[in-house]
């Protein structure tokens, strides 16, 4: 059977004549409302005008077309305000001129004008009415012509399409996420080639979401199926939808599916879908129907699966807050399909380098793998502002081409941001911080799972890093085991714990490590479970999946619970200080011998470096620690745990 077609309602839209037709009205009648009128004077019969002429009593006449206005001599005693009359004029008496010669008194006329002040505002409205038509036919035509809104049509989607051949990216310029790449590149091929999914009885999904951490790729995807695909690409971003008006999101969700469905097939891509999609039970009990953006958002949710079918328009959508969305947006039916696009792993880095670097001269000396290992944990925005980093150093010291030391000081800008050579410290200063990062190196050198140290400075860098020790790392890591968590708490009080063995007192320098080392911790007892006397128990609510630096809430506790999740965080933290003193204490001459190193050349790396940290020695103490997480009588201070959690030295 033939299917039977789909009638699309289309909305009408209000034309610009029409509009101005209304406004040019209103302003009639507000004009009209406004005119000047003619002065209400008191009226006298011309035998009575003439009488006062006769008896002296008029002071000045003025002589119009139809009428004669004449005031009176005022009266010095009285004072009386001066006081208009109004006669009708009698054209047979061709006396009066002769008349008020002979008694003095002042006279004028008028010219014949009284339809001026008419005709000048029938000219006036006229001129209005044309410029109205004339505007909003010019708008009109560019919001047809999709470039601008017009004023007339605020209820219509500001998408913009792509036809085949506009856009100029294609999957051969995304690399390192594949897996994300061949799900997407199903829905092209099912756009080019219908008939054999159609001969299995497969049907396209209608929505697809592509979730992942910021600067992934996942907008640069929605370039390349625009590119990809044969069909019209519909782009609009999800806080387009909302205005101040209620109503007018959803009638622009309604103007972008209806043009869509015109053009069907077709795609329809949604950026930053959480501005849009937000649950609706997380807007509270005073955010009813009448809110703007739940109007939008149910709008959205019946064109994508509503009682009328939505017949050949795809959605796809992308967002770093999958978690916010709204349960009925993510049902099957409407998002059948969620992409995760990741950051990449060895492989994929080393692809999109090569992506990135095809329009950049780089030297023999630049090893792209090498480059890819050291950089893990970087999305594909930042490997393209490495590559682009790299070039304007290269550029700056006026070479003919990017060289690898380019590349290293581009990674260092990015992780640690940029020299400060202006920043002078003192004697005092520069021994601080140089034994701190000192510190750093022979703990994080000696620690399980830790990075390989490839660099100790004390030039400033960034924001209030008067030193760094860079540690790079030589593979992947997906995860972290208990002995190296706690490694990496020592590496982080490694600074401090430097100062204080040598000055006997610690500085402000440590502040951000203590802080780092905390919040380690805390996620150590609370979301990992970790501690031998919680056990395993997650106290912590994971919310943020892709975007960091959230502190995760914690769950409701008792007030003993929370006592002994601060009781554990203070004994792993106590216990990590109590080993980078004991390991410290052990390699003092090493730790004497790099810092001085350090003062004379500012910058330690390298070979050489990697060399003199192979001396130093952990101790039996720090392994018994790493392995068991809680320190023995027979090395070092031990922690009663029992008490209020301080150290009591046997």
């Amino acid at each position: 059977m033939p299917k039977r077609q789909q009638k699309s309602t289309k909305t009408p839209q209000s034309s610009p004549v029409g509009w101005s037709m209304i406004v040019t009205a209103f302003f009639l009648i507000l004009f009209s409302l406004f005119l000047p009128g003619t002065p209400t004077n008191k009226s006298q019969p011309y035998s009575e005008f003439i009488n006062l002429i006769e008896s002296d009593r008029v002071e000045r006449v003025t002589i119009g077309s139809s009428q004669i206005e004449y005031v009176l001599k005022s009266d010095s005693a009285t004072e009386q305000p001066e006081q208009i009359f109004i006669t009708a004029i009698v054209k047979q008496d061709t006396e009066l001129p002769k008349l008020l010669r002979q008694h003095q008194v002042e006279f004028s006329a008028t010219p014949d004008n009284s339809s001026d002040g008419v005709w000048g505002f029938i000219k006036f409205m006229l001129f209005f009415f044309i410029f109205l038509n004339l505007a909003g036919l010019f708008f009109n035509r560019g919001q047809q012509g999709g470039t601008g809104a017009s004023p007339f049509s605020i209820g219509r989607s500001n998408a913009r399409i792509y036809s085949e051949g506009t856009m100029d990216v294609t999957f051969d310029d995304v690399a390192g996420i594949d897996e994300a790449k061949a799900e997407l590149y199903e829905i092209v091929d099912f756009l080019q080639h219908q008939a054999k999914y159609s001969l299995l009885g497969a049907k396209i999904p209608k929505g697809v979401l592509l979730v992942g951490p910021p600067g992934t790729g996942k907008t640069l995807l929605a370039k390349a199926i625009a590119g990809e695909a044969q069909v019209p690409f519909f782009s609009i971003s999800g806080s387009e939808f909302i205005e101040m008006f209620v109503g007018v999101g959803a009638s622009r969700v309604r103007d972008l599916f209806d043009r869509a469905k015109k053009q069907a097939p077709a795609i329809v891509f949604i950026d930053e879908l959480d501005a849009l999609g937000k649950s609706r039970a997380a807007a509270g009990a005073f955010m009813g129907g009448n809110d703007e953006r739940e109007q939008t958002l149910n709008q959205l949710l019946a064109e994508m699966d509503g009682f009328e079918p939505n017949l050949g328009v795809i959605l796809l959508a992308a967002t770093n807050r999958p978690e916010v969305l709204d349960p009925a947006l993510l049902r099957p039916g409407r998002f059948d399909r969620r992409i995760v696009v990741d950051r990449p792993d060895r492989s994929g880095r080393l692809a999109i380098l090569e992506v990135h670097a095809r329009n950049v001269r780089l030297a023999e000396n630049v090893d792209l793998d090498k480059l890819a290992a050291r950089t893990p944990g970087f999305a594909g925005a930042d490997l393209a502002n490495l590559i682009n980093e790299a070039a304007l150093l290269a550029a700056r010291n006026n070479r003919s081409a990017v060289v690898m030391e380019d590349f290293n000081e581009a990674t260092e800008r990015i992780l640690t941001g940029l020299e400060k050579k202006s920043r002078v410290l003192n004697e005092i200063e520069k021994k601080t911080v140089a034994h701190h990062e000192v510190g750093h190196a022979i703990v994080g050198s000696l620690m399980p799972g830790t990075d390989k140290i490839e660099k100790i400075s004390i030039v400033p860098r960034g924001v209030g890093a008067l030193g760094y020790t860079l540690q790079l790392p030589e593979e992947d890591r997906f995860l972290m085991i208990e002995d190296e968590i706690r490694g990496r708490i020592s590496t982080l009080l490694g600074g401090r714990s430097a100062e204080e063995l040598i000055f006997g007192k610690v500085s402000t320098g440590a502040s951000d490590d203590i802080q780092k080392a905390t919040d380690l911790a805390e996620r150590y007892v609370t979301l990992y479970g970790m501690s031998q006397r919680l056990g395993p128990i997650a106290f912590d609510k994971v919310q943020q999946q892709f975007l960091e630096g959230i502190t995760n809430p914690r769950r409701q506790v008792s007030p003993e619970i929370a006592e002994e999740i601060d009781r554990e965080v203070q004994a792993v933290i106590e216990g990590a200080h109590q080993v980078a003193l004991g390991i410290l204490r052990n390699n003092r001459e090493l730790l004497t011998e790099l810092a001085q190193a350090l003062l004379d050349r500012e910058i330690l790396e390298g070979d050489q470096l990697r060399s003199q940290l192979q001396q130093a020695r952990i101790t039996e103490a720090a392994e018994r620690w790493l392995q068991s997480g809680s320190l023995t009588h027979n090395s070092l201070p031990t922690l009663n745990l029992a008490g209020n959690g301080k150290l009591a030295k046997d």
